[in-house]
């Protein structure tokens, strides 16, 4: 299960990185005056109109991709097994600490006040 979350993981960043650039090589729609005034885009390889349905279709297939192994991610997160049944405290290492000796109280010097109260 662990490989397939990374092999997922790496597809998922592959796929994200790849929508990026596929939005950013594409023209805005006001791009399409400048075609008209002769920037080039009719001679590219895909011809005027070309290159924009297969950009945008390229797109939409990987936001698509991008969307399942997005699912696939959150679904194989909360599935993990639990490692051992019981409190996160209980991984926890406990050190054990020697007792201080135990101090006994000082005595009272005989010159005490306390002698002094009429009884």
């Amino acid at each position: 299960m662990n490989i397939m979350f990374s092999v997922t993981l790496i597809v998922h960043i592959l796929i994200g990185l790849a929508v990026i650039g596929l939005v950013l090589l594409q023209h805005g729609k006001g791009a399409d005056m400048g075609a008209a005034f002769g920037s080039g885009a009719s001679g590219s390889l895909f011809g005027a109109t070309g290159s924009a349905n297969f950009l945008s279709r390229a797109t939409a297939v990987l936001a698509t991709i991008f969307f399942l192994t997005s699912l696939g991610l959150a679904y194989m997160a909360g599935n993990r097994p639990v490692a051992a049944a019981g409190s996160v405290m209980d991984a926890v290492k406990t050190e054990s600490s020697i007792p201080a000796p135990a101090q006994s109280a000082p005595a009272a010097p005989a010159d005490s006040k306390a002698q002094d109260i009429p009884k």
